[in-house]
């Protein structure tokens, strides 16, 4: 699965989490260049940075499978996937230590998520974001870290530059809530680099 992703270059360059060749720290230098690069060709700068509230849980299973199809995983790859994701169960374990007794959540059958901590987790993640980058228009500058998005917005017109941040929230809003993902509007926040200003985005 890793070659067939790499082979075919499926995965955005601007993915940088759990990838060879990119630690934190191109992430980083990439996401300062950007905000140092505005100013000096006189453009307007802000950077849109997003949360996702527990963004491994929610992972739909039905489109993750219906996501690795589209990118070529299919026939028997795209069965044994369904097999290894499907039919699985979790219940809740409660200790009390006080009465040195154990109990048990009835069997629930897991309908989102990943097993988390597998081989295979970073990469049903990549391809389960990986299309959000389409829908991000140009000049802004979208970097990926896992389940945290930045996105570096220029534009030499204060106006546009207002109606691209408007635009781009509308349209990452609703790609997460089409992926049964949620933003966590208590921790998005947009920082405004030329009027040294910080707001919640709600």
């Amino acid at each position: 699965m890793y070659q067939h992703i790499e082979q075919n270059n499926i995965l955005a360059t601007e993915q940088y989490c759990f990838r060879n060749n990119s630690p934190t720290e191109k992430a980083s230098l990439k996401l300062i260049n950007e905000i140092l690069l505005a100013p000096n060709n006189k453009l307007t700068v802000g950077g849109i940075f997003c949360d996702l509230e527990k963004a491994f849980d929610s992972i739909n299973l039905e489109i993750l499978l219906s996501k690795c199809e589209f990118y070529g995983l299919r026939g028997k790859t795209n069965a044994m996937l369904w097999s290894y994701l499907s039919d699985r169960y979790q219940r809740i374990l409660i200790s009390n230590s006080s009465s040195n007794t154990t109990t048990f959540s009835e069997w629930g059958k897991v309908k989102h998520s990943f097993p988390q901590g597998s081989i295979l987790g970073p990469l049903f993640f990549w391809i389960y974001i990986n299309h959000l980058l389409n829908i991000i228009a140009e000049p802004s500058k979208p970097i990926l870290f896992a389940d945290d998005t930045s996105i570096i917005i220029t534009n030499p017109s204060p106006s546009k530059f207002k109606e691209d941040i408007n635009n781009i929230v509308d349209n990452i809003n609703d790609w997460f809530r089409d992926n049964s993902l949620a933003l966590n509007f208590d921790k998005i926040t947009f920082y405004n680099l030329d009027l040294k200003i910080v707001m919640k985005l709600i």
